[in-house]
């Protein structure tokens, strides 16, 4: 087991950026020896935030490919925008560089099998860097779900809600990608936050699989209205008055599985709300629901409440999560937990660079996973264009997932 390795960084944006400074340089065994981003202002802001932290100072690439030439990296993340995450792991992993990819929607279905193929050709580890997986309600339900308390699970839900129009709308004035990805597709464009920690509950891949997949989408009316009134103040703004976006404002999947599970997931990022990820578990013993925040058991005593009153359950959440706590969790806790978006940035990492130092040819979160997860937006492309309709869900496993066990060993394969 190696003591230290290095790492390359591909895209220094804000989520590039923000994995290095909130967990990767507070990672003693873990140095990044190189950067690369297509804007030279970038390399320069994270060679200073290194040296700030008496780090090794990356040397800075424009050019992925002039990165992955090096003869020192044990790996590389690629947090760039969507478009580029399977043109940059497909050469990276043809030159043997173990890859731990941030998550987005794949474009079409030839390019999630892609991958596939090149994994399969190579066996150069691959991981998707799905945060959530590694939440701390996400990973008790599935401790508990493995318990049986939740008998079985009929359906699960999800969603990505999240009141993104202030980032998409000055997508130009800084250099972020989402902004062309709405003004150009209409889809479910962002499925792996919710659909990982599902999958997992539902043993997607390891005996279980999604089988078809239909999409609806709604009007697009929320981003255009919040352009138009916030251009009555910021001139940055002007050029995309009036412009229409593709992207619906709401979209609706429903996926199906062999096993008879039903999940439903919903974009819901261009009107005004709070942020949820909308995870629910539906059990015959048990419900778990993330907006409120509760659990909801079989045989309690207010079943025989004439008026069942929803708001005597809200955050007991918190309380029961204590008592079920996943053991990932439990060492977390132990060590002091750290890290962005509440240590789940943390732990995800630590579960790529802890297999790479050991070694192992398998990751947590692999790329039958990634294809899996990541496939969900081409795919309700297609059922939207469509009207609607149920499209089949490739198996990526080509037919291995009836028999397949996760493989990998240690605290992070879950």
């Amino acid at each position: 087991m190696k003591d230290k390795i290095n790492i390359g960084m591909i895209g220094l944006g804000g989520r590039g950026v923000g994995l290095l400074s909130l967990a990767i340089l507070r990672m003693k065994d873990v140095d990044v020896v190189a950067v690369c981003d297509v804007y030279e202002d970038r390399i320069k802001k994270t060679q200073d935030l290194c040296k700030s932290r008496r780090r090794v100072v990356p040397q800075g690439y424009t050019d992925y490919n002039e990165l992955l030439e090096r003869k020192d990296l044990d790996a590389v993340i690629i947090s760039c925008s969507w478009a580029k995450h399977t043109e940059i792991a497909l050469k990276a992993l043809e030159m043997g560089i173990p890859v731990g990819s941030e998550v987005g929607g794949a474009y079409s279905v030839d390019e999630c099998w892609s991958l596939v193929n090149k994994y399969e050709e190579t066996k150069t580890p691959f991981m998707i860097l799905e945060n959530c997986c590694y939440g701390e309600y996400e990973l008790a339900v599935l401790n508990m779900v493995k318990q049986g308390l939740f008998g079985d699970v009929v359906a699960m839900d999800g969603g990505y809600k999240h009141d993104l129009r202030e980032e998409i709308s000055y997508g130009n004035v800084n250099r972020h990608y989402r902004l062309n990805e709405y003004l150009n597709r209409n889809c479910e464009n962002y499925p792996t936050h919710e659909i990982g920690p599902i999958a997992k509950v539902l043993n997607i891949n390891y005996g279980n699989r999604f089988t078809s997949l239909a999409s609806v989408s709604s009007k697009s009316l929320g981003l255009k209205e919040y352009i138009s009134n916030k251009s009555k103040k910021d001139d940055r703004l002007n050029e995309l008055v009036g412009k229409d976006f593709a992207q619906g404002d709401i979209v609706h999947t429903t996926i199906t599985c062999e096993n008879g599970e039903l999940v439903h997931i919903v974009l819901d990022t261009t009107l005004p709300r709070p942020y949820s990820r909308g995870f629910t578990c539906h059990g015959t013993k048990a419900l778990y629901q993330e907006d409120g925040n509760f659990f909801f058991f079989d045989g309690n005593p207010l079943h025989k409440l004439k008026e069942f009153d929803l708001t005597r359950f809200f955050n007991n959440g918190k309380r029961i999560v204590r008592k079920y706590r996943h053991p990932i969790w439990k060492w977390f806790k132990s060590k002091g937990v750290k890290g962005g978006h509440g240590g789940m940035d943390w732990l995800v990492l630590r579960a790529f660079f802890e297999a790479i130092k050991k070694g192992d040819k398998k990751m947590p979160l692999d790329v039958y996973d990634a294809a899996t997860w990541m496939v969900i937006t081409a795919l309700s492309d297609e059922s939207i264009k469509k009207g609607g309709v149920y499209v089949d869900f490739p198996d990526f496993t080509q037919g291995k997932y009836k028999d397949r066990k996760q493989e990998g060993e240690g605290l992070f394969f879950i």
